[in-house]
């Protein structure tokens, strides 16, 4: 009885030091009685647990908004990443009920960019995952109690520029693909622009718009939207635990 008791208070020390699995195994392996689990919360992280539930958690965050973004209606029916028109469109937005059909111009334009930018969504995975794995051990701690969105501004320091060259081409083919009823983001921009200034009498009813950025505007739209995304799933998992999918979560975000 009494090494049996031993056995069991060793095996208990084992536990707090290298968690409850060992304790559970060692137990089967001596013939002691299974024990309950025991939470390890009082066992601290390692520097790789760390490196591993940030790039869990990137992972899961960057895979989520990229699921969600790129299907039909990601950015659309989400009010706060849809894309509306590029500022320098305000006045043709404020004075569309002036032209004859200009709201449809209108709405076939939002439309056809928000298209743009779902078609795009797809080609940030690859991006995500070379600077997720290239997390280090410095920069683990620091992100993980940094502040809710501290991994998703650590991932858009070292991918933005890189995401704006893969989606600045991929934005512009869709803007000159027809995506709604035949017409392109760019014929219904043009569309809408070229309404708007006729309507104006060029500029004697109100300022006419003189410039189109709309694929560099959509390309810089669609990435905001998507570290909007991924900055939410990270607080999610921070904050909730049913968020925390695997074991890794669990146990960084868990502490």
């Amino acid at each position: 009885m009494k090494k049996l008791f031993l056995s069991v208070y060793a095996l208990g020390t084992l536990c707090m030091l290298s968690g409850c699995d060992t304790l559970q195994q060692l137990s089967q392996q001596n013939g002691l009685p299974n024990f309950p689990n025991i939470p390890n919360v009082n066992i601290p992280l390692s520097n790789e647990e760390v490196i591993k539930g940030l790039k869990s958690a990137l992972h899961v965050g960057t895979d989520t908004s990229i699921s969600i973004l790129g299907r039909t209606n990601g950015y659309l029916s989400d009010a706060l990443i849809k894309l509306a028109l590029p500022p320098e469109a305000q006045p043709l937005v404020n004075n569309i009920s002036k032209i004859p059909g200009g709201q449809k111009l209108l709405n076939d334009a939002i439309l056809a960019i928000n298209r743009a930018a779902e078609d795009a969504a797809p080609q940030a995975k690859t991006i995500f995952v070379n600077a997720i794995s290239g997390i280090s051990i410095n920069d683990g701690f620091n992100i993980l109690n940094g502040g809710s969105n501290a991994a998703t501004s650590y991932l858009k320091d070292r991918t933005y520029a890189q995401l704006t060259d893969a989606f600045a081409p991929k934005i512009r083919t869709s803007l000159s693909k027809p995506l709604v009823l035949g017409i392109s983001a760019e014929t219904a921009y043009k569309n809408l622009v070229e309404g708007y200034n006729t309507a104006s009498l060029n500029g004697i009813l109100f300022q006419p718009i003189k410039q189109n950025s709309l694929a560099t505007y959509t390309t810089q739209k669609a990435l905001d939207g998507l570290f909007l995304k991924v900055a939410a799933e990270e607080t999610k998992i921070r904050q909730d635990a049913s968020h925390r999918i695997n074991d890794i979560l669990k146990r960084v975000f868990g502490k």
